[in-house]
Parts: C-alpha cells; sequence; structure tokens
C-alpha cells in the first residue's frame, strides 16, 4: 500500500506540477500588473468588512474560514519537512510561491465569486461551479468535485488530526485515540451546525492562533537575534545554489519549498474559493483580494515564523530523499512539529512542547473544520437540485471517521496522502483558472475603473460581457438598497 502510495504522489507530484504552480504565478502577476503589491492597501481595508447576510457570511469571516483552511500543520511540520528535505534554501522558495501564489488566489477566489449559487439558502461556490458555468464542461467539474470530496473528506483530514495527535502525545503524554475522539466530538457540535457555526468559530479562533503563535516566535527571534544575518544568508545563499553545505541541493530546495508552499497557502490548489464565494460581497474583486491577502498572512507570517524559530535555534536536520545527511543536529527526529517544539524548548526550557501542541491543536483544528466545509460544498454540487440528506450524514461520518483514523495512523502515510489529494486539486483547478483568466481579469479592471471613478464598486456581469454568472444577473441585491440587478444590466424596485 505505501509503496503504491509514493508511487502515485511521486506521478502526481512531478517537477511538472511544482513548476507550473510557479509559472502561473508569474504569469497572473504580469497580466495583473503585480496586483499583490498594487492592492495591498485595498486588502488590508476589505478584510475588516464584517456586512454579512442571511445567504453569506462577511469578508471578515470568509478569510477567517479560508486561513483556517489554509494555517494548518503545514504551517508548523510542513515547514520543517520542507527544510529536512530541501535545506534551509526550501524557505525562499515558500516566500517565492506566496508572492507570486497571491495572484493565482486573487484568480480563483474572484472567479469563485463571479460565478457562486445561492442553494439551500446560502451562497455556494468553487471550482466545480466555475469549471461548470464558465467553461460549460459539466463532466470536467464533476471530476473535481469528486476529486474535492475524496481528498478534503478523506485523504486530508488524517494529515491534520495526525499532527495533533502526535504533538499532544509528545507534550502531554496523551494516547493518540484519547485525543483522537476529543477532537471528533467537538468537530461534530461544530459541523452539525453548517458554515454559519463553522464562519462564526473561525473568526474568533484563527485570529487569536495566528498572533499568539506570531509573537511567540517573535520573542524567540528577539533572543536571537545575533542570528538573524546569518539566517538570511544562510536562505538565500541554500536557495540559489552558493552555500558549499546546500549547494548540491537545489533541485530539491525548490520542489520541497514549492510542494510545502502550495500545500500550506493553498494558492491555486482550488480550496480557498469556497470560502471566498460564501462572502456577501458587491463586487468578486474585493474577496479576490481579501483572500489574496490570506496567502501572505499564511505563509510571509505564519510560516516564516517557524522557519525563523527553527533555524535561528539551529534545531533541524537536512538529509534530502535518497542522498548522504547534511545537518543531523536532532539525530534521528522525524521531521515534523518536533522540531518547532525542540527550537522553542532550546529557548524557553519547558514550555516548547506543550506551546507548539496547544498551537497544533489550534491550527489543525480549524483546518479539518474547513475541510469538511469544501468536501460539503462539493457534494452539494454533486447532488444538483436536489438534497440528498443521507449523503450529507454519510459524508459527516466518514469523515469524522477519518479524522479519528488520522490521529492514530503513521506520518508518513497521512502526508503522502494528503500530498496526492492537494496535488490533483491542484492539476485540475490550474489547468481550469488558466482558460477562466480572461474574466477574472476583467472583473480587475472594472472594480478598478470604478474605484478610480470614485465609486464603491459593484459588479454587472451583463456590462463585461460575462456569462454564467447567474447569481449576479438575476438574485443580486446592492447591500442597504432595494435594488435588484438585471439580465438588462438596469436595476428595479424589488
Amino acid at each position: 500500500m505505501e509503496d503504491f502510495v509514493g508511487w502515485l504522489n511521486g506521478i502526481i507530484w512531478s517537477p511538472a506540477l511544482v513548476y507550473l504552480c510557479l509559472g502561473i504565478g508569474i504569469v497572473f502577476s504580469i497580466v495583473t500588473k503585480f496586483l499583490q503589491v498594487r492592492h495591498l492597501g485595498d486588502m488590508g481595508k476589505l478584510i475588516f468588512d464584517r456586512n454579512s447576510s442571511e445567504a453569506g457570511i462577511s469578508s471578515f469571516q470568509a478569510l477567517s474560514v479560508a486561513l483556517a483552511g489554509r494555517v494548518g500543520t503545514g504551517n508548523i511540520a510542513g515547514v520543517a519537512t520542507a527544510i529536512a528535505f530541501g535545506g534551509p534554501g526550501a524557505v525562499f522558495w515558500m516566500w517565492a510561491i506566496a508572492f507570486l501564489g497571491a495572484s493565482s488566489g486573487f484568480i480563483e477566489a474572484t472567479l469563485g465569486q463571479v460565478y457562486k449559487v445561492k442553494k439551500d439558502g446560502q451562497f455556494r461556490g468553487g471550482p466545480a461551479y466555475y469549471i461548470e458555468k464558465g467553461l460549460g464542461i459539466k463532466w470536467y467539474a464533476i471530476l473535481f468535485a469528486l476529486v474535492t470530496v475524496l481528498a478534503t473528506g478523506a485523504l486530508l483530514p488524517g494529515v491534520q488530526s495526525n499532527s495533533l495527535s502526535s504533538s499532544v502525545e509528545n507534550a502531554f503524554n496523551v494516547n493518540p485515540w484519547i485525543s483522537g475522539i476529543i477532537v471528533c466530538i467537538v468537530l461534530a457540535i461544530i459541523i452539525f451546525g453548517g458554515i454559519k457555526r463553522i464562519a462564526k468559530f473561525a473568526e474568533y479562533v484563527v485570529p487569536f492562533m495566528a498572533i499568539g503563535y506570531v509573537l511567540v516566535a517573535l520573542i524567540i527571534v528577539i533572543l536571537n537575534i545575533s542570528q538573524l544575518p546569518e539566517v538570511l544568508s544562510l536562505i538565500f545563499s541554500s536557495a540559489f545554489a552558493m552555500n558549499s553545505a546546500f549547494g548540491g541541493i537545489l533541485g530539491a530546495a525548490i520542489s520541497w519549498g514549492v510542494k510545502r508552499g502550495v500545500y500550506s497557502n493553498e494558492a491555486g490548489q482550488g480550496t480557498g474559493p469556497h470560502a471566498a464565494a460564501a462572502a456577501e460581497v458587491s463586487h468578486p474583486a474585493k474577496q479576490g483580494l481579501v483572500q489574496a491577502f490570506s496567502v501572505y498572512i499564511d505563509t510571509l507570517l505564519v510560516c516564516s515564523a517557524t522557519a525563523f524559530m527553527i533555524l535561528m535555534t539551529g534545531m533541524y536536520n537536512v538529509t534530502p530523499e535518497g542522498q548522504e545527511p547534511i545537518v543531523t543536529t536532532l539525530g534521528e527526529m522525524e521531521p515534523g512539529p518536533g522540531y518547532t517544539q525542540a527550537a522553542v524548548e532550546s529557548v524557553l526550557p519547558g514550555f516548547g512542547a506543550p506551546f507548539v501542541a496547544i498551537a497544533l491543536i489550534f491550527f489543525t483544528f480549524t483546518t479539518i473544520m474547513a475541510y469538511y466545509y469544501m468536501a460539503e460544498t462539493n457534494l452539494a454540487y454533486i447532488n444538483g437540485e436536489k438534497r440528498r440528506i443521507w449523503t450529507e450524514y454519510l459524508l459527516k461520518f466518514v469523515f469524522i471517521g477519518m479524522t479519528l483514523y488520522g490521529s492514530v495512523k503513521t506520518a508518513g502515510l497521512a502526508w503522502t496522502l494528503g500530498d496526492i489529494g492537494v496535488g490533483s486539486m491542484a492539476w485540475l483547478n490550474i489547468i481550469a483558472i488558466i482558460l477562466l483568466a480572461k474574466p477574472a481579469i476583467k472583473v480587475l479592471k472594472d472594480y478598478e475603473a470604478q474605484k478610480k471613478a470614485g465609486k464603491d464598486p459593484v459588479f454587472d456581469p451583463v456590462k463585461l460581457g460575462i456569462k454564467g454568472a447567474d447569481f449576479w444577473e438575476n438574485d443580486y441585491t446592492y447591500p442597504g438598497t432595494s435594488e435588484k440587478t438585471t439580465s438588462t444590466g438596469t436595476t428595479l424596485e424589488k
């Protein structure tokens, strides 16, 4: 089983996907004129938009749900794995894919908003919806939905719960079965409450957990500030094969940096558009910019916090796959949360293991919660107009079961299965957003034109010649008014 899973993962995560992720980030950055820099001010303002409705959540809640999915074990265990197999240079490539990936995150989140629908009293959207409505390829949309239900409903939860249970066992000597059961009980209470309860939980927990983690990392950095110039030099020299120790593993640095970067920030992967589509906004580009900013928060802030703690304390090993060890500071310790725990422990004795365990509890739990929402959204798409309640309950029980199973299975297999899920979604979504880049660029230009004219941007797909945006054509009502956008681009009193 492990041999087959490893073989399949090698095919999906071939160099082609790694360089495709980098490539589309570069292309989208150029065609959007580096919106991730130009609209940084707008991003900062829009994330605090708390307007919501009965059908939609606020931009801030959508950001929190998206960050719940993005900020997870990849920010702690994933960074450690990237350094262990790709060396310190992998950190630079994580930064690179985050900067470039912010443009990809904008494109996919904007498309999620453009082609969203209102179903069962709430907004639904994501790649399956924009593939069908934007590209008109139903089978492709169903394929993405099926892959996503499998990936987020079965393969990915185990990665998160595995890291959670192992760190809790290491810090508090709690049996993985016990921590797994507790997580599943709390998870069940939340996911049976729907997107509103998920969004409300994320809105309060995600900012708290991210800020707390970064503050502790800042303390570690300050206490080791003399090491900062050397660590920065190590990262950049290793990233471009200019370091004598890590010069021979440039390919591994790029591969692991991009792979773990995409796993962590999810830009282009197709997960972000699900939360983006659930937001109540007057223009799709608004939520696109919010989601682009979430990529920055995930990688440039939280992942960097982990990387600096590990590298500045020297608590890491580097053993590229198929090669001899280069750094063996931690002996035979398996790459993962243990690196970060050792880093904090070296500066704050007695605090490292419990702190990282608690951080992982929050990080992984919120990510598991976000995975469920993505799986449910794609199940709703597969079900079509009919709501099959039994399928929703089946998904809930399978999801909770896989979360528990992940708590006690081996970490290596969990990560490989997670990589297969992420990679499969990324392949399908990247092809879709490349084909749908034109309408997304139109939306961005329309947003910029309205902003330049001093208006609060409002979206009219008919005016832009965008077809398939049924909700915006027929059902969108400008917040605070009784005006309803029509297919002729005019407004009528409801």
